[in-house]
Parts: C-alpha cells; structure tokens; sequence
C-alpha cells in the first residue's frame, strides 16, 4: 500500500574542524545546518512511470544523465526493496544547498530519498538502516565516504568523528550564529587531498605537525562547544584555517572572504570540506552582526551566504 504523496528532509552540513587531518586519524566535528534544507516528495503517476525532477534533470527516470548514477542506484536498490517496479511516481528533489561545495549536498539528497521512500511505502525506518541505504549513493559519488556527510545530514546534533569509528553526538552549549559563504569556486577536494599527500612525502615533518596540531585544536574544541566559550573557539577555527593553509589546502578566494570576515568583527573564520574552492564560515556573537556580515561578504564577491543560528540545533 504506498500513500499519495511521500516526503523526505534532510539539511545541509560543514565540518566545523578536521578536515584533511580526520583521513590521518585525527578526530573531526561536523555540524548540521537545518536552515539549509533538502526536501524530497514521490507523487503518484500512473502505473509505469517514474520521473525525477531536480535542478539538473527533469523527465523520466531512464533517461537521467550520468551526474545521477549515485541516486540512480539508490531508486534501484529502494524500488527492488519494495517490489515497485511497475509503481508509477515522479520523485522532486527541492534543495537550498550547492553543489560541490563541501555542505553534504549529495548526502543530504541519499537521506531524503531515503525518507520519502519509507514514507511513501508507509515502512518504519531505523537510523542504521537509514545511513547503510544512503551509502549506496555515496558509494558512487565519493568511492570511499567516510559516512559523516549522511550521519550529519541525518543529525540534529553536531558529530565527533574518528575514522573507522562510529559518529558520537556532542553536546553544544554556544549563544553564537555562523555565516557561510560560497566562493562561486568548485572546490576540489581530489587536488587537496593530493596534494597534502604529496606534502608528506616531500616534507613529512611540516606536514604530520599540522596535522597534529589540527587533531589538538579538534579535542580542544569539543569542550568549547560545550560550555559556551566562544572566543576560543573562535581562536582554534583562525588557527585551524592556518594549518589548512600551510597544508596548501586553502586558496585566493577562500583567503579572501576568511579576511573580509576577520575584518568585520568575526570570532574566527575558516574554509570547510575540501578546499580549493568551496564555503568557508565565520563565527559571530550575534544575529545581528552576522546578518551584517553576509552582506559585506557577497559585497566582496561571495556568491550565496546562508546564516545558521547555533543555539538552535534540534530540526524537526
């Protein structure tokens, strides 16, 4: 028996701190942005046919281009798991987060097929079986994923991630709004991870000590979330983002905006995902002064900027 309309969510996400230092077993934390949404609805169609309609395709199903093959692969797996392959429905994916740029775009997309799918069929739907199916997809887009995009796009609390461990949620206590802000760069995460490897080898002592610096600052941070210390949070993400620079992570126009928001009464400021290219954040004591900042940020060539209250972080 399957509904007439099925609806999943899901959000964006950042890594507040880890990057590039969490594929060398230092922990990371990722944050969820619920004001950056993903929302995904299955509407019946006649017995037959499947269409999907997105910002990048819109028709049937079997003639989706190949950038779909992850999401073409998780229908399959979920239209074999409920037996619909002759079940007629157009899937909308409805999305407020960019591609490409480090905020877990395709992850959120897995989780909210997911969703609407086990809604749509009217079927219970358990967190590990949630993430297990979501990872079909990002098998395909990101060949290895270490899973922290799906579980922080599923999360309402933000995540302490080691590699090759379970995502343990973390308490946060911070009176604190975050602005991002797209550079209008694509990030290049394959580079930046070449690169950092390429570091290592050439320079083995540099590189391991900013990476080791970047998984103390991580453990530091967890506690600052924690109690509302926002100074030195904000202290750990600016010396953070100079640890991601001398790992050749970073580049002009990331510098750029990180500056412009250090200049206009930011905490602290750094990129986020792979570098290259992307979003970076900034930290800012109140709602006001973040709204301020964003402006100024797109004034000095940010493409989109989204603000993400910090003491708000159940989603629905």
């Amino acid at each position: 028996m399957v509904k007439q309309q099925g609806i999943g969510t899901s959000h964006a996400k950042i890594i507040l701190m880890g990057e590039h230092s969490v594929v060398y077993g230092q922990p990371a934390i990722a944050l969820p942005l619920p004001n950056v949404k993903l929302t995904v609805t299955i509407d019946q169609l006649p017995a037959g046919q499947q269409e999907i309609k997105s910002r990048y395709f819109d028709g049937p199903r079997n003639a989706a281009p190949a950038a779909l093959r992850g999401i073409q692969k998780l229908i399959t797996a979920l239209v074999d798991r409920f037996a619909g392959h002759n079940d007629g429905w157009r899937l909308t994916i409805t999305s407020d987060l960019p591609a490409e740029r480090g905020m877990g775009s395709s992850a959120a997309t897995a989780v909210a097929i997911v969703r609407a799918f086990f809604d749509y069929y009217e079927q219970p739907l358990d967190r590990d079986l949630l993430l297990a199916l979501a990872d079909i997809e990002e098998e395909v887009t990101h060949r290895s994923p270490s899973g922290l995009d799906a579980a922080t796009a599923s999360s309402a609390h933000p995540l302490y991630y080691i590699k090759g461990q379970e995502s343990q949620p973390l308490s946060m206590n911070l009176s604190a709004t975050m602005v991002i802000a797209d550079t209008g760069v694509k990030g290049a995460t394959k580079e930046a991870i070449a690169s950092v490897q390429q570091l290592l080898a050439d320079q083995p002592e540099m590189a391991q000590q900013h990476i080791e610096h970047l998984g103390t600052l991580v453990k530091a941070s967890r506690d600052f979330l924690a109690h509302n210390e926002l100074a030195k949070l904000g202290t750990a993400l600016t010396a953070a983002q100079a640890d991601l620079a001398a790992l050749t992570v970073s580049d002009d126009s990331l510098d750029h905006l990180i500056a412009v928001a250090q200049q206009n009464g930011a905490l602290g400021a750094k990129l986020t995902g792979g570098g290259r290219g992307g979003c970076m954040f900034a930290l800012m004591r109140t709602a006001l002064g973040a709204r301020r900042l964003a402006s100024i940020l797109k004034e000095n060539g940010a493409k989109q900027t989204w603000i993400q209250p910090l003491d708000q972080q159940e989603v629905d």
